[in-house]
């Protein structure tokens, strides 16, 4: 379900709640209601409740991490705090510590000065559209009555050695009996996340790693560096004539890649790689992989011709789960680089499928470049047009322009038009076999919906 057709979902949008720090709804109250309420939702049977809590490095992350532990510790939930942590390692401590709830702090891989927060169940996964929505029911209400009593407030708690046990559970993805050694790494943690851990990771598998990003301040997450801006990655990987490069996201739960000539793979092509990897070793189960509505259609046509059959959903990496979820499927992914291996992990993670490309690299021997270049992408093009309040989609003028739009592209090529989840943008896509037309189509798309704006 779509968060178009909840209504009941208004804070939440497609990853958890997000906005500008200190304005709503990302503030001290809203973030203080949460705990209580989501405390008070999870507080189920007479054991000792418990929420895992992580973070980025973002300097608002002190203020919504205080509002959210008094929130929980008022609703009766122990509060484990781990610190600066991936995203995907809330889901597998949640899990692990038998918590009732995993909470991460992070608007992934937006500026500084948003923020944001994910919840996680005790099972791992992001809740539902209808957990959500009754959470966010239980904020609307005066919920005095319900809190703890003196005797039953939560405790809080720090856990000391949460980073090691994410090291040690992403490391069991790669394959057993395998090194890095002799591998020349460029990482780049975008100040984010994942600063301490995914550079450990890799060199106790041998790797020789040169970290960029690594160096977070509070204010430089995401700041000319990590997956959305490649380009530090590219010259790094060139100057020091590096085997790969990995650039995470600021909650690393997604990556790019660059192989060695300093050429960007994106997740599209890093999917398509793993998948195939997966069928050769016959760990894939069905042949079935799981993309959304944005990933390329030469992948699609490239796993087809492996008897594979890629499915399709709406973008967010949560509908990318719930179809795997669904239908049992091993491998999940987006365009952006999230990649989900139910194998090892409930969400996405950008280390772990790191860790499948460097297991191909290893036990193929050969370039990155050569195994990276998976299948031959539709030239496709995807541009962002702003707007402010209003649905611009659902305009005649738009719908107009789109039904012209589809005709020229005909059964071999897509148009894809959607709000973004995270920011007040249009994201429009097309892809063909001509560029030309793929340009002229979205050019006059964007022009439509500007028009669409203003009318």
């Amino acid at each position: 379900m779509s968060k178009q057709s909840n209504p009941g979902r208004k804070l939440f949008g497609t990853d958890g709640i997000r906005g500008k720090a200190n304005s709503f709804p990302m503030t001290v109250d809203v973030a203080l209601r949460l705990g209580q309420a989501a405390g008070l939702y999870f507080r189920r049977g007479a054991h000792r409740h418990s929420v895992v809590l992580g973070k980025d490095t973002r300097l608002s992350g002190y203020m919504i991490e205080s509002a959210l532990v008094s929130g929980f510790l008022s609703a009766g939930m122990d509060v484990i705090l781990v610190g600066p942590l991936p995203t995907p390692a809330i889901a597998m401590l949640a899990r692990s510590l038998r918590a009732d709830l995993g909470v991460m702090i992070s608007a992934s891989h937006n500026p500084f000065g948003d923020n944001g927060i994910k919840l996680f169940g005790p099972d791992g996964f992001k809740l539902s559209d209808e957990v959500e929505a009754e959470i966010e029911s239980m904020m609307a209400q005066d919920l005095t009555d319900q809190m703890a009593s003196p005797e039953g407030v939560g405790r809080a708690s720090r856990l000391n050695d949460a980073a090691g046990r994410y090291i040690e559970s992403a490391k069991a993805a790669f394959p057993k009996g395998s090194r890095l050694d002799g591998l020349r790494i460029v990482l780049d943690c975008a100040n984010g996340a994942a600063y301490r851990v995914a550079p450990a990771a890799l060199w106790e598998l041998g790797a020789e790693v040169i970290k960029i990003g690594c160096e977070p301040n509070g204010v430089n997450i995401n700041a000319d560096c990590g997956s959305t801006h490649p380009e530090t990655l590219q010259r790094t990987v060139l100057a020091h004539g590096a085997h790969l490069g990995i650039a995470l996201d600021g909650d690393a739960d997604r990556l790019i890649i660059v192989d060695e000539k300093g050429q960007i793979v994106d997740g599209d092509q890093i999917l398509g790689l793993i998948v195939l990897f997966l069928q050769k070793n016959e760990r894939l189960g069905s042949n079935d992989a799981v993309a959304t509505i944005m990933s390329n259609l030469g992948l699609e046509k490239k796993l087809a011709q492996h008897g594979i059959t890629l499915h399709r959903t709406a973008v967010g990496d949560r509908y990318v789960v719930e179809k795997m979820r669904e239908q049992g499927i091993k491998l999940g992914g987006e365009q952006s680089g999230h990649m989900i291996l139910s194998d090892f992990a409930t969400t996405g993670d950008g280390l772990i499928a790191a860790l499948q490309v460097l297991a191909v690299l290893v036990e193929e021997g050969k370039p990155a470049s050569e195994i990276l270049r998976v299948f031959e992408p539709y030239p496709q093009l995807l541009r962002n047009v702003r707007y402010q309040g209003g649905d611009p989609l659902s305009t005649d003028l738009l719908a107009e322009a789109r039904k012209a739009a589809e005709s020229r592209l005909g059964s071999t090529g897509r148009l894809v038009l959607r709000k973004s989840g995270t920011e007040p943008l249009i994201r429009v896509m097309a892809e063909a076999e001509d560029p030309a037309l793929v340009e002229d189509i979205v050019a006059s798309i964007c022009d439509a919906v500007q028009r669409a704006v203003a009318v």
